[in-house]
Order: C-alpha cells, then structure tokens, then sequence
C-alpha cells in the first residue's frame, strides 16, 4: 500500500483513528472531509497556496459537465494499457481530482491504489467530494510526502511539473502520464476575449532520466451553449486571472462559443 511520509522526518506515516503518526510522534489530523494537510509552513511564504475557490468551482463544474471526457477516456485507456493490477498511482497536483477519480472507477476492477495531493486546500476539498476513495493530502508537488521509489506511477495533469521529485519517487521502470495542451488549445475562447490572441507554446517533450514511449494527442472542436458553461470554462484557466477587467467584459452575455481543444497524453517510462 502505497503510504504517505511524514513531512517533519520523513518516517512512514500510519493511521490511529482519525490521526495521521509517525513513530517520532508527528501527529497529523484527518479533516472532516477526509484529506489530511501535510504542507508544511516554510513550504511556501503565501497565505493562500495554489488555485483558489472560484478556479476549483469553476473547474469542478465544468468538467462535471463531461466536456474533457475524450481525454480522460484517453487517459484511462493508456493507465490501463501500462499498468498492471493493484498498482500504485500519486495524481501529483490532482486539483478536483476529475481525472484520478474517473482512473479508479473505470478500472475498478484493477483495484488500484491511488493517493492524491495538491498544494490548494480548496482543490483538496473538492476533490473529496467525488468519494472515490482517494487518499488525499494538501502538500506540494516540490515535496512530496512519498518515500523514495514507492509508486508505480505518477499523475501530471495540467500541474507544475517536479520533474526531479517524479524521479525520486517513481519505482525504477515506473510510468509518468503527463497531459498538456497544444498550440491551438482553446483558441476560440483567447480569440474572444483578446485583440491579438496567441498560440500557446510548444513544449518540450524530453526528459533526461525518461523515455518517451508514447504520445497521444487528443483534439476536437468544444461548442459551449450556455453562459454558465462559457463562464466557467474561462474562469478555470489562468487566462482570467491575467486578463484585465475591460477584456474579460467581453464574454458578458455571450450565449454559445466554439473552440479547438488540444491536448497530449504523453506516456514515459523511468530508466
């Protein structure tokens, strides 16, 4: 069973009652919710770390409505395709944990075993309302409370990418599914809202350490009927938080939109 750390000493920690402990004491109490904050206060200077409410309801909503579903089932289908029953799986930033909930009830019967952490107490909690099963934690993907080569995979879906913690945590051999989008990925929604919108930038697929076995990309066009939809679609990206009052007025009352979604479902293995 795949089992978090301590994030004081790093010892295993184990769970008595509604506590989280370590055999050097450090005691960790479980929310009511069910997910348990291991981010510890020099991690990060911020009051508030990671996605905020509005972003994690937005995304929430959204992908509720099933709009990303050729993705996920994509995804499914390559975590089937790679990984053998009852393995070990983190969703390193799992956000609402959309795509690691949709992994464990699909492919339940492979009885996997998968936690998820997220440095944003809201995307925890939210992602505690899918009753999935998921062992959850508020921590950072820059340190995360996993011992060295414990997990047979690990989930980078739309996160920061902690490349080097990846490695000190995968299993030799172990599996990277990594999700990011294209150039043209919501082109339709920046050409609303921007005066000269912008291609997103190509990134670069190698990793030192990886092999890339394979890439799936994934694109079709999303119509948007509803402001609600529309809404909640540009509040759930970054670009909201960088556009300025004046451009994102721009979306007020439009009812339908349609723009390209473009993603790549990247698959590496660990030397």
């Amino acid at each position: 069973m795949l089992n978090f750390s301590c994030p004081v000493c790093g010892n295993f920690l184990y769970t008595d009652g509604k506590t989280y402990k370590c055999e050097k004491g450090h005691c960790f109490d479980v929310a009511k919710q069910g997910y348990v904050n291991l981010l510890q206060s020099q991690q990060s200077k911020l009051k508030r770390h990671g996605d905020d409410k509005l972003m994690v309801r937005a995304r929430y909503e959204f992908l509720n409505d099933g709009y990303y579903a050729p993705l996920m089932e994509r995804l499914c289908d390559a975590v089937n395709r790679y990984l053998p029953d009852k393995a070990s799986i983190i969703d390193a930033g799992c956000g609402d944990c959309c795509y690691s909930s949709y992994i464990a009830e699909k492919l339940y019967s492979k009885q996997l075993d998968i936690a998820g952490i997220d440095i944003s107490k809201d995307a925890v909690i939210f992602g505690a309302k899918r009753k999935s099963n998921l062992r959850l934690a508020i921590a950072s993907v820059f340190s995360m409370p996993f011992a060295d080569l414990s997990t047979d995979a690990i989930l980078n879906v739309f996160s920061p990418f902690a490349v080097d913690e990846y490695a000190r945590i995968l299993k030799c051999g172990g599996y990277l599914f990594r999700v990011i989008p294209l150039e043209n990925h919501l082109f339709g929604l920046k050409e609303k809202v921007y005066d000269k919108p912008y291609k997103n930038p190509t990134e670069e697929v190698n990793i030192d350490g990886f092999t890339l076995v394979e890439n799936i990309e994934v694109k079709y066009t999303l119509e948007l009927k509803s402001i609600e939809s529309i809404d909640n679609l540009f509040k759930m990206t970054p670009y909201y938080y960088k556009t300025s009052k004046q451009d994102q007025a721009k979306l007020n009352g439009i009812q339908s939109l349609k723009t390209p979604v473009e993603f790549s479902v990247l698959i590496y293995k660990k030397h």
